[in-house]
């Protein structure tokens, strides 16, 4: 019998010691549909911040797999997903937009990889005010200093309004754009300031972020060639009508 007790009296103690260790690291019972959440806090600021969640190995600055609606003022998010492994960021534009790259004044945390397997995964989440680096919008281009001017406009010679400029440095553009102009307005005029002079290659289109999609409107500037043309660009020179023709992607 007293062997029997001292058998029962370990189980219970193994029983409580995984209970406080399940505790400790924060999990939740599992969930029987196979689905999970994020839940937390941003700091840094509390208010009107997304996070903004990726599937683990698809493009970070492309379409997300899911964004949580903004956050109140006690900065508290709470956004289910099925179980799988994800890249977490928290991001917020001074400007009120919903994407575009981040810039001086904006903020944006780290991204966070995380599991969701069948419970809450609690985050506090820190999303610094990014600071320097405004030149990846562009404002006007002062005399005498480097950049590009132009026009985006349709198949019919009509300027598109609302679109951007990518700026890259490389013939194939397949990693992200090194500068990225302001929004086209009713005119399709654009301008983008550069550091330096160099050799640049452009596409305008209205969305940003991931490769183009159907019915989006996209073109690269170049002068009739299968590959885009090179835009070289001297150090102190605004070089201008530098325009580029963009068509909806069928």
């Amino acid at each position: 019998m007293g062997r029997k007790i001292i058998v029962w009296l370990l189980m219970v103690s193994l029983a409580v010691l995984a209970g406080c260790s399940s505790e400790q690291k924060g999990t939740a019972a599992p969930a029987a549909d196979g689905q999970g959440r994020l839940k937390g806090q941003i700091v840094a600021p509390l208010e009107g911040v997304a996070l903004i969640v990726y599937k683990t190995g698809t493009d970070l600055y492309g379409p997300a797999f899911a964004i949580s609606p903004p956050t109140g003022p006690d900065g508290a998010f709470d956004l289910e997903l099925p179980d799988g492994d994800y890249v977490a960021v928290a991001r917020k534009h001074k400007d009120g937009t919903a994407v575009g790259p981040i810039v001086a004044g904006d903020n944006r945390s780290e991204f966070i990889k995380v599991t969701v397997k069948g419970g809450a995964v609690e985050m506090t989440v820190v999303a610094p005010i990014k600071i320097g680096d405004q030149r990846r919008l562009s404002g006007d281009v002062a005399v005498g200093k480097t950049g590009l001017a132009g026009r985006i406009v349709d198949s019919d010679g009509k300027p598109v309004e609302g679109a951007r400029v990518h700026v890259y440095d490389h013939v194939q553009m397949s990693e992200r754009p090194k500068f990225v102009s302001e929004k086209t307005g009713p005119d399709g005029r654009y301008q983008v300031p550069l550091p330096a002079g160099g050799t640049y290659y452009l596409a305008a289109r209205d969305k940003f972020g991931g490769p183009p999609k159907l019915g989006d409107l996209y073109g690269r500037y170049d002068q009739g060639t299968i590959e885009p043309s090179a835009v070289v660009v001297r150090e102190g020179e605004l070089l201008k009508d530098i325009n580029i023709t963009v068509t909806k992607v069928w």
